[in-house]
């Protein structure tokens, strides 16, 4: 089966979609109270509703050895606020569309960087030229999307 069909890949561009509602609505919460006021809020969301799913699936939240666990992969509760806040911050000032776009090629970018280098415990993939010329494309698709 084709990875462009893949279970996975549905399951991530799912995700994109939920990324961009989710920074639409955090955005308009933001501005209705404050920034800093409405990234708590929803991280106090979030941390309820992933708990309850802990609870009702019995996830053995317990019996994992935290303090083995390297310090820097905790820093996703860090990076989740930052994202949360910037992209807050962006979507009014530039539109849904125009900081998804530099959202996705910032991540994009990233991810290929990341595999190239195998960083922060992932499994070394080496860039192609293909995967170089697939950002520039992206960069270009970018300059058409911008308004």
């Amino acid at each position: 089966m084709s990875k462009l069909l893949s279970l996975p890949f549905l399951i991530a561009a799912i995700s994109g979609v939920a990324m961009a509602v989710q920074g639409t609505i955090n955005s308009s919460l933001s501005q209705k109270t404050s920034l800093l006021s409405a990234t708590l809020v929803v991280h106090i969301i979030g941390t309820i509703v992933s708990l309850g799913a802990v609870l009702l699936w019995r996830a053995p939240f317990l019996n994992h050895n935290w303090s083995s666990t390297p310090w820097y992969l905790y820093l996703g509760g860090v990076l989740s606020v930052i994202i949360v806040g910037l992209v807050a911050v962006s979507i009014p000032k530039v539109g849904v569309c125009n900081a998804t776009t530099a959202i996705i090629i910032g991540q994009v970018s990233t991810a290929v960087l990341i595999d190239h280098f195998g960083l922060l415990g992932v499994s070394r993939l080496p860039w192609s030229p293909w995967q170089l010329l697939g950002i520039g494309f992206f960069a270009v698709g970018a300059k058409l999307l911008f308004r």
